[in-house]
């Protein structure tokens, strides 16, 4: 069961130190759980790009010593994997009581994208995540005539829903299709607004099993895939496989089909990432998934909301920490506690992080993961 949720605030931060960033994520869960963090068995920590020891820190100042901890990386689905590896070790009864935390302070480290790495051969061509994602949505364009606008929505969509976000990074006014395409072009076709903005931030989620309370949710699918290899052999565009795997694992694993999803928080590090993973979803058939958002169904006011919290898009991207955060939105939307931001229909939830960079791999990981009330 899920017992508590909490977050930081999103955003640039390079004055506060890590562990205070988490401190806060840690506190609010441990008041939603209604639990002392004496009570807590087992620490697990996904960071990417945190200092050595971080997990470490974060303990001390719990006052938790001698208690199991350890650290994932698995690039942006860090936060989701350390969730995963929670939910396992409840329902192994390796413990009774697990805080998951994700955690990244990107501002101290990049002004820009991220740098890959100088050993891969997208290193050593310059080309970081935005061209990549820029080629997915190039090769959709030629290949199912999505059009710049389709892929405008997408920004719109979540960037109006940040505005209702009190902890999201960008809450300016939502722009129009017309102003995302008219802002500066990054990789041809994704310009600036479709862009997600790296950030610093926690979250943190603790898990446990089945204790009677009212306000836990049910985990009903925890599923997490490796990136299998990828080159010009594979059919699909980079990182679609991984999503559409830990996908139908999830599905079988709770017993449910794509729409029986209510509501759904999904990786829209760039525009064309939300408008492929949904399609690996199975929310929209191959090529159709550009249309979900220009039709409304995936607004918040629509049949299946997508990323009512403002997504990557908006609350910006901590990599260890969103995972986190997309299910404590999750968490919220399913109580019904999410404010100006509260979507109708809430009782089964969906959350997918998809994390990539490794060359040959479509996607270093995959976690998807389905909640629901009781």
């Amino acid at each position: 069961m899920l017992w508590g949720v909490g977050t930081s605030d999103y955003g640039l931060q390079p004055g506060t130190r890590v562990e205070v960033l988490c401190w806060t994520a840690i506190r609010e869960a441990v008041d939603d759980a209604g639990i002392t963090p004496a009570e807590i068995d087992a620490i697990i920590v996904g960071s990417v790009f945190g200092p050595p020891g971080v997990a470490t820190r974060v303990q001390r100042g719990l006052g938790l010593p001698g208690v199991p901890m350890w650290t994932v990386e698995n690039a942006c689905a860090s936060g989701t994997s350390a969730y995963h590896e929670a939910v396992q070790a409840v329902r192994q009864g390796r413990f009774g009581c697990v805080l998951v935390l994700g955690v990244d302070q990107m501002s101290t480290l990049f002004s820009g994208a991220i740098v890959p790495e100088a050993t891969d051969p997208e290193g050593a061509a310059s080309l970081p995540l935005p061209g990549l994602y820029a080629l997915q949505a190039q090769r959709y364009v030629q290949e199912f005539g999505v059009t710049p606008e389709q892929l405008a929505a997408v920004a719109v969509k979540n960037k109006r829903n940040g505005l209702d976000n009190p902890r999201a990074q960008l809450r300016k006014a939502a722009p129009t299709v017309e102003e995302v395409l008219a802002s500066r072009m990054i990789a041809e076709p994704l310009t600036f607004l479709q862009c997600c903005p790296t950030s610093d931030g926690a979250g943190a989620v603790i898990v446990g099993g089945e204790r009677g309370n009212p306000a836990d949710l049910r985990i009903e699918a925890s599923a997490m895939v490796s990136g299998a290899l990828w080159d010009h052999r594979s059919q699909d565009v980079w990182g679609y496989a991984s999503v559409a795997r830990a996908a139908e694992q999830a599905y079988a694993q709770a017993g449910r089909t794509p729409g029986e999803i209510d509501v759904l928080e999904v990786h829209d590090a760039f525009t064309i990432g939300e408008i492929l993973t949904l399609e690996a979803l199975g929310l929209a058939p191959r090529g159709k998934g550009a249309e979900l958002a220009p039709s409304g169904h995936t607004a918040r006011d629509g049949a299946q909301p997508v990323n009512p919290s403002g997504g990557l898009l908006s609350r910006g991207h901590p990599l260890g920490g969103t995972g986190t955060a997309q299910i404590a939105e999750i968490a919220c939307q399913l109580r019904g506690r999410a404010g100006d931001r509260q979507v109708a229909r809430h009782r089964v939830g969906l959350v997918e992080t998809m994390g990539g960079g490794a060359a040959g791999m479509d996607g270093n990981a995959c976690v998807v993961t389905i909640l629901s009330v009781p």
